[in-house]
């Protein structure tokens, strides 16, 4: 199923940018007398932005199918109702529409929270957190979820994660071309060679990795930025506990997909150079910060 919607959400991408360059007339950014700097921007950039906000727009639909969330439509038991009640008192508290409602069945202890608005969002909280932890710790859960959704986290995210695909593409396809054109300094025919397409392959990678690193720091702000909002919504020494169990339950594996990673609540935490990959911070900052601000 997962590899179906990743190759539907490409096949949409794809798509969608081929009718947008036409509609805008693009000229191809290749020519026998060189690259055409505006036509690559706006080729990046359409390729860039789509591609993040299809992957927004579609986010609540593929975070369903993905992680096999139920929403509540009418709550059947009293934790149900619990939660449905929980999410609209926060919610009202955060002065945004009342998101949907779900429950994704998962031994791990967690909880994400996705939407392309504030007010058509969806947060879902998996049976294994709900099952071990304390009410006051599940509404801490619940609150850092929305905060995301009242901070424009997932929108914001999208926007940052479109300036960063465009210009990795940019960039890579300028030192690609500036490579191959070494390469054929001699050469009498028109057009690239096989040295573009390696070297743009190449530094698509290079400037990934660092636009990578961009994407991450920011989602990181965002987590504490969410356990304040889990403080704020809920009750402090609720998201300290709850952050303190999710570190004694650290050892279990992420469970959640990986594209939902990012939006989840607790990840593993990552040391060294891949810390700076991490979409989380480390659960003991996370705790401190909180320690600190009370």
């Amino acid at each position: 199923m997962r590899i179906i919607l990743f190759l539907l959400t490409n096949m949409a991408v794809l798509l969608i940018a081929s009718v947008t360059l036409n509609l805008l007339g693009v000229e191809h950014y290749l020519s026998g007398t060189g690259l055409n700097l505006t036509s690559l921007l706006i080729f990046c950039a359409v390729f860039g932005f789509v591609g993040s906000f299809v992957s927004l727009f579609i986010s609540k639909w593929m975070a369903k199918r993905s992680t096999g969330t139920q929403i509540i439509e009418q709550p059947r038991t009293r934790e149900e109702k619990w939660l449905v009640d929980t999410v609209a008192e926060l919610a009202e508290k955060a002065g945004i529409g009342m998101p949907e409602v779900g429950i994704f069945h998962s031994d791990q202890a967690n909880a994400f929270a996705t939407g392309w608005n504030k007010n058509n969002a969806l947060v879902a909280v998996s049976s294994g957190l709900l099952q071990r932890f304390r009410p006051e710790e599940a509404r801490a859960v619940m609150a850092h979820e929305i905060g995301h959704v009242a901070n424009g986290d997932m929108v914001t995210l999208t926007l940052i994660q479109g300036v960063v695909n465009t210009f990795v593409m940019f960039f890579a396809r300028i030192v690609g071309y500036f490579v191959d054109s070494l390469l054929r300094k001699n050469s009498e025919s028109s057009g690239v060679g096989i040295g573009f397409y390696i070297a743009t392959f190449v530094a698509e990678i290079v400037f990934g990795i660092a636009a990578s690193m961009i994407v991450a720091w920011f989602s990181r702000r965002r987590e504490f930025r969410a356990d304040v909002a889990g403080a704020q919504f809920g009750s402090t020494a609720g998201m300290i506990g709850a952050l303190q169990r999710l570190k004694a339950e650290s050892a279990m594996p992420d469970q959640l997909p990986s594209q939902m990673t990012a939006f989840g609540i607790s990840s593993h935490t990552k040391m060294g150079f891949m810390a700076l990959m991490a979409s989380h911070p480390p659960l003991d900052d996370r705790i401190a910060a909180l320690q600190n601000q009370r």
